[in-house]
């Protein structure tokens, strides 16, 4: 017995939403899960690639790869121990551009495993599962549950989570370059502790951001996207984000540019032919960096994993 599941990409932070906020977005991987025949013929992992320009290769094939540690995760949690299994995955996400391909496929994982275990484990389970796995939940919860998500582990590790209707007319625009972040790098430059006074400034504004997609209030939303826990320091690892930041901040229906999760894809949020009208000034500043990109518009992903 073999099952499937389709996950979508995630963009997390959102700015001011560090660790917290996440999106789904209409790129995939899918992932395959099952019970191989022949006993002990221990674990196999195989990865396809949809798109051929982004690198793989460094992904475990063995015990170290997160999908098998998350679904060994599954295993403990009913008292098991895992059987050998063969798992499949078809990536479409880039990896390490901050699109959330690590939080996809542990979700993937854990669903195709869970429905082959006879569903042992509910919604809040995986999620608490899916978020140790990967650290934090603001990429796993939306991977799951699809739309926009203001997600939280608590002290005994469940995650609580709310879901907020993202308005239609937001456009939302990754920009993708052709070199990988690793995301452990982008950690790496943050700092251990931050001041009250930052702190307090992205309360502030991811409080206001929540209630302006809650309201669908884009003037609002405009003040919103500013951050000074994270992106101030992930900045310089990312080439063109100071250019293409200062650049949005001048038109008039363009209503933010964050950085997508740890980087180095960057999120425009738009409305109607903001980004249009910018494609080609953004292109110029990339251009002169000599970065390929990506670019791609997008709408939100509101069903998250399916099993197919």
């Amino acid at each position: 017995m073999k099952v499937s599941v389709r996950v979508p990409a995630t963009t997390a932070n959102i700015g001011p939403g560090f660790d917290c906020l996440g999106l789904a977005l209409p790129i995939y991987n899918e992932i395959t899960v099952e019970e191989t025949v022949m006993p002990g013929s221990g674990i196999e992992i195989n990865i396809i690639e949809d798109i051929d320009t982004y690198d793989v290769l460094s992904i475990p094939k063995d015990e170290n790869n997160i999908v098998y540690k998350a679904i060994e995760l599954l295993y403990n949690y009913i008292g098991q121990s895992v059987s050998d299994i063969k798992i499949t995955i078809k990536t479409n996400i880039p990896v390490a551009r901050g699109l959330g391909s690590s939080a996809a496929v542990i979700v993937g994982g854990l669903m195709a495993a869970n429905e082959l275990l006879g569903k042992p484990a509910d919604e809040a389970v995986l999620l608490s599962i899916a978020s140790e796995a990967e650290g934090h939940p603001d990429n796993v919860t939306p991977a799951l549950v699809g739309g926009f998500c203001v997600s939280s582990i608590e002290d005994d590790g469940s995650v609580t989570y709310s879901k907020i209707d993202w308005p239609q007319d937001w456009k939302l625009t990754i920009i993708i370059p052709d070199y990988e972040l690793d995301t452990m790098i982008a950690r790496s430059v943050l700092p251990e502790n931050v001041t009250i006074k930052d702190a307090s400034f992205n309360i502030r504004k991811c409080a206001m951001l929540i209630d302006a997609v809650y309201r669908h209030d884009s003037e609002l939303m405009k003040k919103c996207l500013k951050d000074k826990i994270h992106q101030p320091y992930r900045e310089e690892l990312i080439k063109g984000f100071k250019e293409v930041t200062q650049l949005c901040e001048n038109k008039e229906d363009i209503l933010g540019c964050v950085i997508s999760g740890s980087g180095p894809a960057i999120l425009i949020i738009s409305k109607n032919d903001g980004f249009e009208k910018t494609e080609n000034e953004i292109n110029a500043i990339f251009n002169d960096l000599n970065v390929n990109l990506d670019i791609r518009t997008l709408t939100v992903e509101n069903q998250g994993s399916i099993v197919v």
